[in-house]
């Protein structure tokens, strides 16, 4: 085609294809703004959405606006306002868009070429990208975040069966062109080609002024206008949750519903962009709609927190990065204490200065690309982008650092772990400077640090709390938010107490925990510290809506529990928590473990808070202990969460270990594990073993902990020979003990049990109906062996050979749970609950226990016998049938699977066969499903630069360079605990 010719096609108007994902108004506000440039620039635009039409209507009128009604994904389920169904939004997602996908192809592909589409836009339903490459249209997906990344972590509570969901969303995406970026976006790994553009967001067509006169409002009055898109259920408004002289503007009120005098009933298509703009601050949810516009119009938002929608973080950060954010907690939205966030909201200084013409900028380029411009690198075909983008992508943990493209400015808390490579050797000469300038500002009344460098930061981050309270700075370890709560937790005239636990690695033993096994465990360097201050509640030094809400209970100071967890945004929840130590009182006892599920399960991004504020209850209720004053609390961690490596044990043991100091309990460390067993058993509800409180409660440095978990049988401590060294690797897949996939094996093992139970039972009675004599078993003492086996406790005194020869063959492979509860009644396992609608594997779970109970036997035993390849070629196969009995429960993964084939290509090298070998086995760690990999070898200098090889080769293939743990530290009895005071007393505010 000649130049003319060129110049002559790109005055044809051309016809765009504009799908809107089901997923809230936020959506179909910012297409308005696309399709508003691309019709003014003379396009068609067909859009296709399930939204209702006066979105478009109202701001596009148009001939050239064309509405079609169809509803192509379902976004996020949402149970209410504020809470995502994970489950259900699976189910529905696969209900709307899996199961009719051959249907929605042929439609969308014969709809696409009836109104001769020139080009499609989505925006972000994940369908339209491959109905577009069938039907040979090109596409472009304009989005902050795409679905592959938000249903992910929805996979690892839900379970593995519904990953293909996740997998053909990425597959989708990847058959676009390139993707348009909007600011506060998420890692979008099914996307290579990029092009960032400002915010999007709806003109104003009214100024200030004109929206109070037409509503009535003086200008002396203060607006807040609640947007949260339907109230949260059994939600009422009154009349004194505002300060005096406010006036509430009230989005998304039922017609039926009657609002206070101070509240006012906005109409269902009232004009939101003029309404914020004639505000003084909004309270609502975060969704990219109500953050750009806020930023856009600088709005001070005062936002509460949404469960389990993954978009969220990264418009927070970005909210409050322009210093345009006030998290509210949800118990104080629901209970009306709103003054103290309203007048925090009154004092910031929103200073977005960025562009907010994006869908001018995202037309102009949507338009050229149709035209012919090539905006892309042209660098791979769709298919092998895909590969290079995601494999394991859509598995991979939110993280710190640039391997996902986060946003330079989010800078989310990342700990020092975050990019770590290795374990730096502590340098004693940085320990001695660290140690003289901590006993400038600490006296240490009791115990010793024990020349730990990451005890001794920590205590130098206390003294500089002070210093924070009116100038708080953000560094590379904690959020501002976090440094500000911080800084006004302690009473520095009062004592401190310091606690220390570590996490742990899982060598050998694993998911047998809970069925009686032999287990092996080390703890690791990484711990976490907790400061604990017991103080009256007349001398605690509240946050601001903590005092509020007592000053409105009308009472005096009572005893309160304030908690600050730092490094709260890489899990997306809140840095802060606060209870009246009351609430867990009924009259004069302790409330139930359901009661207290129920209430840290009312706003799950503050149901952290169970793990450490559990420890309080369970003392209550197992020690019979009454806390009469306040307690002031701070949690600083430095073991990874979702790594495999117990970061909820050691913040559960560090934080009884630093309340019981502070109280004088003196708990023996056996007993303190147990306790902070039933933390996460009976308050988080989190089906685990006793085997990582045990670690890190009562491990010792470099040694292995051997346990037998009948139910915390510590046989002593193992020696680790000197040639023998073991690491953990993070494959980067978030791992949860609370996840379904350990819960249902969990309950497969049980079920196992019950069955072997019940098959000996009727052996036994066959066996006594023939006067003693068992006929088809000649061994001397088998009834006796029956009886045993009929009252099994645990599985794990279940011999292999007994089990093969008994057992095996009558255990089916699975079970519905309807027909086991018909059958056998009750799994009898306190801590977790059959569904019977779901289908349990048991042979595979039930097994498992049984044989590796021997293996870890052996395990130990090799540890003591000669020095040999051989035996370290034995320890390593170990290992190895450990990780692939895993596999056969269900609890393997990719990322983790690839790791152990690393390994294997390693250790079976012609360089390593060449010489001395150097690793030896591997084997996936704690309740699998991801998290760490233990990778035993010979400790040598050969063996580091293998690992290390191994991290390259995992990065290269997935994206992701994984933590490495290795080192260790003494366990939190060990530890024991400091007491400390402030020497120079800083200036109290």
């Amino acid at each position: 085609m000649g130049t003319a010719s060129v110049e002559e096609s790109k005055k044809r108007p051309l016809v765009f294809a504009y799908y809107v994902t089901g997923h809230g108004f936020g959506h179909a506000t910012r297409v308005v703004e696309v399709a508003r440039n691309l019709i003014l620039a003379g396009h068609d635009v067909h859009v296709v959405t399930g939204a209702p039409a006066f979105v478009f209507t109202s701001e596009i009128q148009s001939p050239r606006l064309f509405l079609r009604k169809v509803l192509l994904d379902c976004g996020a389920v949402q149970a209410d306002a504020l809470t995502v169904d994970r489950l259900a939004s699976l189910e529905k997602y696969s209900e709307t868009a899996v199961v009719p996908r051959a249907s929605i192809l042929a439609t969308e592909v014969e709809w696409l070429k009836s109104i001769k589409a020139d080009f499609v836009v989505s925006d972000v339903v994940p369908v339209a990208c491959r109905a577009a490459a069938d039907a040979g249209i090109p596409s472009v997906c304009i989005t902050n975040f795409s679905w592959d990344f938000i249903y992910a972590e929805y996979v690892m509570a839900a379970g593995n069966h519904h990953r293909s969901i996740v997998w053909q969303i990425a597959e989708d995406y990847s058959h676009c062109e390139f993707l348009i970026r909007l600011p506060g976006y998420c890692p979008m790994p099914a996307f290579r080609d990029i092009i960032d553009v400002p915010l999007v967001v709806r003109r104003l067509h009214k100024s200030r002024k004109e929206v109070r006169k037409e509503l009535g409002i003086g200008e002396d009055v203060k607006v807040v206008i609640l947007n949260f898109g339907g109230q949260p259920a059994g939600w009422k408004l009154k009349e004194e949750y505002l300060p005096t002289g406010w006036l509430c503007l009230v989005c998304g009120a039922s017609e039926s519903e009657k609002l206070p005098p101070n509240f006012l009933k906005l109409a269902k298509d009232a004009y939101t962009p003029d309404l914020m703009a004639a505000s003084d601050c909004m309270l609502g949810k975060i969704g990219y709609g109500t953050v750009s516009e806020a930023l856009a119009y600088k709005l001070p938002f005062v936002f509460v927190r949404r469960d389990y929608f993954n978009e969220e973080p990264f418009l927070r950060n970005m909210l409050e990065y322009y210093q345009g954010g006030v998290e509210m907690i949800r118990r104080d939205l629901l209970t009306g204490h709103w003054r103290p966030y309203l007048e925090r909201a009154m004092t910031l200084n929103p200073c977005y200065e960025g562009g907010i013409n994006g869908g001018e900028v995202a037309a102009r380029i949507l338009q050229d690309t149709a035209y012919g411009k090539n905006y892309t690198l042209d660098k791979l075909s769709g298919p092998r982008r895909l590969r290079d983008a995601i494999v394991l992508g859509y598995q991979l943990q939110r993280v710190p650092g640039r391997d996902l493209c986060i946003p330079d400015w989010y800078a989310n808390a990342e700990s020092e772990l975050g990019l770590r490579t290795g374990s730096p050797t502590a340098v004693t000469a940085e320990n001695n400077s660290l140690a003289d300038s901590f006993s400038q500002d600490f006296e240490i009344l009791h115990g010793d640090f024990l020349g730990l460098s990451d005890t001794l930061s920590f205590l130098k981050s206390l003294a500089g709390l002070d210093a924070l309270v009116d100038s708080p700075t953000k560094t590379g370890k904690h959020t501002i938010r976090e440094q500000k709560a911080a800084a006004g937790l302690f009473n520095w005239e009062e004592d401190i107490f310091v606690a220390r636990a570590p996490g742990r690695l899982d060598v050998m033993g694993g998911i047998a925990d809970y069925s009686g096994s032999l287990v092996l465990q080390m703890p690791i360097r990484e711990a976490c510290h907790v400061a604990v201050q017991k103080i009256q509640p007349s001398k605690q030094r509240l946050w601001k809506h903590a005092l509020a809400r007592q000053q409105d209970k009308g009472q005096g100071p009572t005893p309160v529990l304030q908690i600050v967890s730092y490094g709260s945004e890489l899990s997306n929840r809140g840095p802060t928590f606060d209870m009246d130590l009351s609430d867990f009182l009924e009259g004069d006892e302790p409330i139930t473990y359901e009661k207290a599920r129920q209430y840290f399960a009312r706003d799950p991004s503050q149901r952290w808070a169970a793990y450490v504020a559990g420890t309080v209850l369970v003392l209550m209720k197992e020690l019979g202990i009454r806390f009469e004053n306040s307690i002031s609390l701070l949690v600083s961690s430095a073991v990874p969460e979702g790594k495999g490596v117990s970061s909820s044990a050691s913040v559960e043991v560090a934080s009884m270990s630093a309340i019981a100091a502070s109280h004088g309990l003196n708990i023996s460390p056996r007993e303190l594990a147990l306790l902070c067993q039933k933390v996460e058993n009976h308050v988080v509800g989190a089906p685990c073993g006793v085997m990582d409180q045990m670690t890190s409660a009562c491990g010792e440095a470099n040694k292995l902990l051997a346990m037998i978990c009948q139910p915390a049988e510590v046989l002593g401590l193992v020696d680790i020979p000197g040639h023998i060294r073991v690491w953990g690797i993070d494959s980067g897949i978030r791992h949860s003990v609370g996840g379904a996939d350990y819960g249902s094996v969990r309950i497969g093992a049980f079920m196992g049990r019950e069955i072997v139970k019940s098959i000996a039972s009727t052996l036994l009675s066959q066996s006594l109906s023939t006067n003693g004599r068992y006929p088809d078993d000649s061994e001397e003492g088998g009834v006796e062996l029956l009886e045993a086996e009929a009252s099994l406790d645990y599985l794990c005194n279940l011999s292999p050979h007994r089990y093969e020869a008994m057992y095996a063959k009558m255990l089916p492979d699975s079970l519905i749970g309807e027909s086991f509860v018909g059958k056998y009644s009750d799994h009898r396992d306190p801590v977790t609950t059959i569904d019977k609608t779901r289908n349990y594997g048991v042979r595979a779970a039930a097994r498992h226990p049984i044989y590796e109970n021997f293996r870890v036997k052996a395990f130990k035993a090799l540890l003591t016998s000669v020095t040999s390849d051989d035996q370290l070629t034995a320890l390593g196969e170990l290992l190895y049938q450990c990780h692939y009995s895993y596999s056969d429960c269900g609890l393997g993964s990719d990322g983790t699977n690839r790791l152990v084939q690393l390994v294997q290509e390693m250790q079976h090298s012609k360089a390593s066969k060449s010489g001395e070998g150097t690793l030896y086995g591997a084997k996936i760690t704690g309740g699998g499903s991801g998290g760490t990999v233990c990778v035993i070898g010979r400790n040598s200098l050969k063996s580091s630069e293998q690992i290390l090889e191994i991290q390259r080769r995992y990065k290269a293939a997935t994206g992701y360079l994984p933590i490495l743990f290795e080192g260790s530290s003494p366990g939190a009895g060990r530890f024991g605990y400091l007491k400390i005071r402030r020497c120079n007393l800083p200036k109290q505010n």
